[in-house]
């Protein structure tokens, strides 16, 4: 095979065939030198390894026994210098240990001995050595004599020379082996050597009776092909093979080549001598092209073939298919190409041929009778008429295209392009005699049909003149209805103006109110959450569950403040969509942890199931779609006492798309379902629960608590992400609510919003929104860095608080009140101020605080303008400020980040996180 595939001459072989002998020598020596070396380095193990280990074993007994006779002579005479063989002792055996360890790390037997033997040496060294040279330091006389009289020290030493002993026993007996093994290893390099020496002879044999044979046996194969060639009388079918590749095979190759040369223009000139005479009674384009394809399409192996046409509309050129070889209706590809336009247009521009390989599965297919099946080439080639390409032919087949095949293409250019000018030309002196004929007979009619129009112009002009006088008449009618559209457009905007400022004294009522509710709250849910804690024990259990409900219904007020805050920005058109990429495959993780523990607190199975056919990412507002399946899941949870829920993620079908998005809709909609088991909602009242205040149970008394705001929430934000919710229901056996979420885009978004405004306008007081509760804590809450958290959970909460100095700044009494309990509980030093104007005096007098609460809303000077002077005296630039504030409406944070604060938390306080944010200024 070496010499089929490279280019080697005779004398190469030969040379080749001694090198390969001399390599094969120099191999073996490689071979015996490695494993003498390998033996050699066996042998210098031995006698290093083993050596070092028995020497570092005796030195390891060598400090024990050292360490055992200075403390024997320290404690009997007292002298310090019993003690330098002890302690140089103490110093050096555990490194002389780890050495032993080191070189036995191969042999795990050996391994478990030796750390066999440090705990009993440290055990003497602990109970023996250190404590009775202790003891001799403090003169405890009494103490040593009762330890000499047990000696329990002489025990872990006689243990020590035991097992010292038993480490050189076995050291021994593996030294013994490894000498074993190297007497055998010498034994097998006497024998591999004779064998490689003998395995060399035999190799070189072979190769000179392989080479040798090789070289005759080529020159025979030559010899006998050039014989067959005499005895056929020259046949160019005949062609010579040989197996070399030398100069033998050389003259084979050329003389096979000039054969093949030959043969193909034989062909090629036979088949255009076949092809001239078909043109001969074609007398339209249509017959001679598919003429043309039928009989050269077989001549080149193409299994499909097409014709394109010249043609000319409105000064446009176009090349239209004619004729087609192998066709039927429906076949892929276009009836016609403008220049440059596809394969067939660029070929026409470029006057030139292509070949392509390789074409795609949905290209075209070639039928039979038996079944259809996808070509693999095509070839295109432009047809000529005195440099002006008349035509382009295109070819398909299942194999390639031959050279022979390409040459007789390019020699029928020229005449086939002759044939069709030649036939356009007839074809075109037919049609203008043609329509020399229809003008004729055209012209007589329409001068018949001028007498007839003359006639009825007549008529026309007294039929304009009546139509004139009905458009004076409505014009004058247009001009006073444009008037009356005016007087209503001044009209329209009075009122649109009048509600835009209904609108704004609604939204400042309500922040207003929310301050105004929010800062008793604070007071009230702060000391409901000491009282609840009892820290001090001094509270009843009746008592703590008292103040558990006054803190629940506390923060149940404090949620529905928000829901309504929440509403009123939606209402005034305020409430914005942030679209960004969701990953879908996220949410039954993100729902599991926080209902799973509701579902198993009232014995309900929770499952969450994503379909593979939902796409992992989606386009919409993340925060939003988060919050409808919140409320969904916490309505389900809420309604079902037993049985389970269920959240199912899969792709719409596409006749529901169609259904709820229009014909005309193509986007991505994923459907998101939760279905319980729980009481089920009458049809009479499958309308009212998405309003505001609604629940199934209208009445006063409500079995199930809520303010009956979460479905109008869910409605609400399902139609700013621009989908459909629908309910599918049936009381005593479950409810299903279907999301169904459309892939929103940059696009989608502009028209949402643009929606969401009009309608505030036209629509002003109702609600349509709602705030998740992650809503809430983003905006109580501020992440701070790893570093700070790792800083924070490193120190002691206690010792982090104790000392600190506070000033809090708030006019509201009750809120100073609880604020300062919970603080000064914690050991902090806190100072009060009523207002800015204030707290402004006491730093000035005293600026030695660790932290500022800063209150927003308060009289003579609020937080805002307190912040600002602070921030510009250079000596309070750099002290921590913290805002309370009970507004929470948009942009506060910002609002109160830019007037100076480090951070922001809003009222009503939940204490661990003003702790945990104070822990993170405190340690900056």
């Amino acid at each position: 095979m070496l010499f089929r595939t490279m280019k080697l001459d005779i004398r190469r072989k030969i040379i080749l065939g001694y090198i390969f002998i001399l390599v094969c020598l120099g191999v073996s020596v490689l071979v015996v030198v490695e494993r003498i070396t390998a033996l050699q380095q066996e042998i210098d193990y031995v006698a290093e390894h083993d050596i070092h280990v028995h020497d570092l074993l005796n030195e390891i007994e060598k400090n024990i026994i050292n360490m055992e006779t200075g403390q024997r002579g320290y404690v009997i005479t007292g002298d310090d210098r019993y003690l330098k063989p002890y302690e140089e002792s103490l110093e050096k055996w555990e490194d002389n240990y780890n050495q032993v360890r080191s070189l036995l790390a191969d042999n795990e037997s050996q391994i478990s001995n030796l750390e066999a033997i440090k705990p009993v040496i440290e055990h003497w060294i602990s109970t023996a050595g250190e404590y009775t040279i202790q003891l001799r330091k403090n003169n405890q006389s009494q103490q040593l004599a009762e330890f000499f009289k047990q000696d329990s020290g002489k025990q872990d030493v006689d243990q020590i020379r035991v097992q010292i002993s038993s480490l050189h026993d076995t050291e021994r007996q593996l030294t013994k082996a490894r000498i074993e093994q190297l007497r055998n290893s010498n034994n097998n390099l006497k024998i591999t050597l004779y064998a490689v020496l003998l395995v060399v002879i035999i190799m070189a044999v072979f190769i000179a009776l392989f080479i040798s044979r090789n070289i005759v046996r080529t020159i025979r194969q030559v010899i006998n092909a050039v014989q067959s060639m005499d005895s056929q009388e020259g046949s160019m079918a005949s062609r010579i093979h040989v197996n070399t590749n030398d100069e033998v095979r050389e003259l084979a190759d050329a003389t096979n080549l000039m054969l093949d040369s030959f043969e193909r223009q034989s062909w090629t000139q036979t088949k255009i001598a076949e092809v001239a005479t078909m043109y001969q009674g074609c007398n339209n384009s249509s017959e001679l092209t598919s003429t043309f394809v039928e009989h050269l399409a077989p001549m080149i192996g193409s299994t499909y073939a097409a014709v394109y046409l010249k043609t000319e509309e409105s000064g446009q050129v176009r090349y239209v298919k004619a004729a087609s070889f192998a066709g039927k209706a429906g076949d892929i590809g276009y009836e016609g190409f403008k220049l440059g336009e596809g394969l067939i247009g660029q070929c026409a521009v470029d006057k030139r041929m292509y070949m392509l390989h390789d074409l795609p599965d949905n290209y075209v297919k070639i039928s039979s009778g038996l079944g259809e099946a996808p070509p693999r080439h095509l070839l295109v080639a432009p047809i000529f008429y005195e440099e002006d390409v008349v035509a382009v032919v295109e070819f398909a087949s299942l194999g390639s295209f031959e050279s022979q095949h390409l040459a007789l293409v390019d020699n029928l250019q020229g005449s086939l392009g002759v044939a069709i000018n030649s036939v356009l030309g007839r074809m075109e002196i037919e049609k203008l005699l043609g329509e020399s004929q229809m003008l004729t007979e055209e012209l007589q009619a329409q001068s018949e049909e001028l007498q007839a129009q003359s006639e009825e112009l007549q008529m026309q002009q007294e039929q304009l003149r009546l139509t004139n006088d009905i458009l004076e008449e409505q014009k004058d009618i247009a001009e006073h209805r444009a008037d009356e559209l005016e007087r209503a457009k001044n009209e329209l905007e009075l009122f649109a103006e009048k509600l835009r400022e209904s609108s704004q004294y609604k939204t400042d009522f309500l922040a207003n109110m929310s301050h105004e509710l929010r800062t008793p709250l604070n007071s009230i849910l702060i000391l409901s959450q000491l009282l609840y804690e009892n820290e001090n024990g001094t509270l009843t259990d009746e008592e703590e569950h008292y103040s558990r409900v006054i803190n629940a219904a506390g923060q149940d007020l404090l949620t529905l403040i928000d829901d309504i805050l929440d509403l009123s920005k939606i209402e005034a058109g305020k409430l914005e969509i942030v679209i960004d990429e969701v990953n879908m495959t996220e949410l039954p993780h993100l729902m599991q942890p926080l209902f799973k523990p509701i579902a198993e607190r009232r014995n309900i199975a929770f499952h969450t199931s994503i379909d593979d056919s939902v796409p992992n990412v989606m386009t919409t507002d993340g925060h939003r779609l988060q919050h409808i399946l919140k409320n969904l899941l916490s309505n389900a949870f809420k309604f079902t006492e037993k049985g389970s829920v269920t959240m199912d993620i899969r792709s719409a079908a596409p006749e529901r798309v169609s259904e709820l998005f229009g014909q005309d809709y193509r986007g991505t909609v994923a459907a998101i379902s939760v279905k319980d088991t729980g009481i089920g909602i009458p049809r009479d009242k499958q309308d009212i629960i998405f309003e505001a205040f609604q629940q199934v149970d209208g009445t006063t008394n409500r079995q199930f608590g809520g303010t009956g705001l979460g479905l109008s929430i869910c409605r609400q934000f399902t139609r700013l992400l621009g989908g459909k919710l629908l309910l599918a229901s049936e009381v005593g056996v479950g409810s299903t609510f279907t999301l169904y979420l459309p892939n929103l885009t940059e696009e989608d978004k502009a028209i949402l919003e643009e929606e969401i405004a009009v309608q505030a306008v036209a629509a002003a007081g109702m609600t349509v929104a709602d705030r998740s509760e992650s809503e809430v804590l983003d905006n109580n809450s501020r992440i701070t860095s790893p570093n700070d958290a790792i800083a924070a959970e490193n120190l002691s909460k206690e010792l982090m608080f104790k000392g600190k100095r506070i000033l809090l700044v708030d006019d509201d009494a009750r809120n100073v009140f609880a604020l300062v309990s919970v603080l000064e509980s914690k050991g902090m030093k806190v100072e009060t101020a009523n207002h800015g104007k204030e707290c402004l005096d006491i730093l000035e007098r005293d600026s030695s605080f660790d932290l500022v609460l800063m209150d927003i809303m308060m009289p003579i000077m609020d937080g805002y303008e307190a912040m600002r002077a602070m921030r510009a005296n250079e000596h309070l630039r750099e002290l921590p400020i913290i805002a309370l504030t009970a507004k929470a409406m948009k942009n506060d944070r910002e609002k109160c980040l830019e007037a100076g604060a480090s951070d922001y938390i809003s009222k009503p306080l939940h204490m661990e996180q003003l702790f945990s944010l104070m822990r993170v200024w405190l340690i900056k």
